[in-house]
């Protein structure tokens, strides 16, 4: 007695399917396979991500995929107990916040995290978005990351729901990301730094490609500008949101002959390389240098003196981020609002004063 074929490699007819009150012609498995030249069990393979399939083969059926807009039905799509969690970079107490809130969600719903690094790239490699096809996750949260067309159509092909936290550039008005109000935040820590009677204030900023980066430095300028205050192009360094940019970028700030009172430093983990540039020369916190830095990390109240920060809700973000990817994967619709910004808030503690506080 034969097994029955699965129900992907059984022939099937065009079908009418209806998202939304709109009504969409969508090509059937073995359609796509005739196109193709292969069988449909060869297609499903592809949609499976199994490696037996020869990689100009994939190509082609992804390729047709892709152009018929192909989107497996939820009740076809087995999925894993999985949540994937996706970073650009995994290396700091920044995406431990964010693996905490991730995991709370799933913990909550019986799932599991399974984690993945770009190793600094903004987009995950080829290869990864095939293993998260063969995975079948519950969905995709990507973290200072993005997707290629290539890769957003593979997992729609899959009913593999995905949502970008904090992300790197402008995801696309479809694209669901949950995100941080960054230029609020600048514009707060800036303005606490004028309003404590500082006149020379500089910056270091994070990565000129990151969309968070740029609205910080961005809240920085409009408080300076709101202030009547010059934007000195030579008081704001290039960082890249670690602790040895803030190390050096510090350095160079506060051994010129007119260094400023007081520095926005991006982040928390470049305010504590800034912290090591100040004691290397001689300078005290707050005394002589009043330090803002930005997401209140667990090291922030403990360092010496505790730093003041612009806190950014990672914790809660990633809790958001994960809730909002399982609601898109349930059968009930799409959720009511695919893109958030959480509210960030200004943290004052030790590590600012006015210019006037060391003489």
């Amino acid at each position: 007695m034969t097994s029955p074929e699965p129900a992907e490699s059984r022939p099937q007819t065009r079908t009418q399917s209806r998202t939304q009150g709109r009504t969409a012609q969508t090509a059937t498995l073995a359609e796509i396979a005739r196109e193709a030249g292969v069988s449909a069990p060869t297609v499903s393979k592809v949609l499976n991500g199994r490696a037996d399939v020869a990689p100009a083969t994939r190509a082609r059926v992804e390729d047709l995929l892709r152009a018929h807009g192909y989107r497996r039905r939820r009740a076809e799509a087995t999925r894993s107990p999985l949540i994937d969690l996706v970073f650009h970079e995994l290396e700091s107490a920044w995406a431990m916040e964010v693996i905490r809130g991730v995991e709370n969600v799933a913990r909550d719903a019986g799932l599991s995290v399974v984690l993945s690094e770009s190793a600094g790239r903004l987009t995950p490699g080829r290869t990864w978005a095939d293993q998260v096809a063969a995975r079948r996750p519950h969905g995709v949260v990507l973290v200072l990351s993005g997707l290629d067309a290539s890769q957003r159509a593979l997992l729609t092909s899959r009913s593999i729901p995905f949502v970008v936290m904090d992300p790197a550039g402008d995801p696309g008005a479809d694209v669901p990301s949950i995100g941080a109000t960054n230029w609020q935040g600048g514009l707060a820590a800036t303005r606490h730094l004028v309003e404590l009677g500082h006149r020379r204030i500089g910056a270091i900023t994070g990565p000129s490609q990151m969309m968070c980066s740029r609205a910080r430095i961005d809240g920085y300028r409009a408080a300076l500008e709101t202030a009547g205050l010059p934007v000195d192009p030579e008081l704001i360094a290039d960082g890249d949101f670690h602790h040895e940019a803030g190390y050096r970028r510090g350095l160079e700030l506060l051994r010129r002959p007119d260094r400023p009172t007081a520095v926005f430093a991006g982040n928390d983990l470049q305010a504590l390389g800034l912290y090591e540039a100040a004691r290397e020369l001689g300078l005290r916190i707050p005394e002589d240098l009043s330090v803002v830095g930005f997401d209140d990390l667990p090291v922030a109240p403990l360092v010496g003196p505790p730093l003041t920060t612009v806190r950014q809700p990672l914790t809660e973000m990633a809790e958001a981020a994960a809730k909002l990817v399982l609601d898109l994967g349930r059968e009930e619709g799409t959720p009511a609002a695919t893109r958030v910004e959480l509210a960030t808030s200004l943290v004052v503690r030790s590590s600012t004063a006015s210019p006037l506080a060391g003489r």
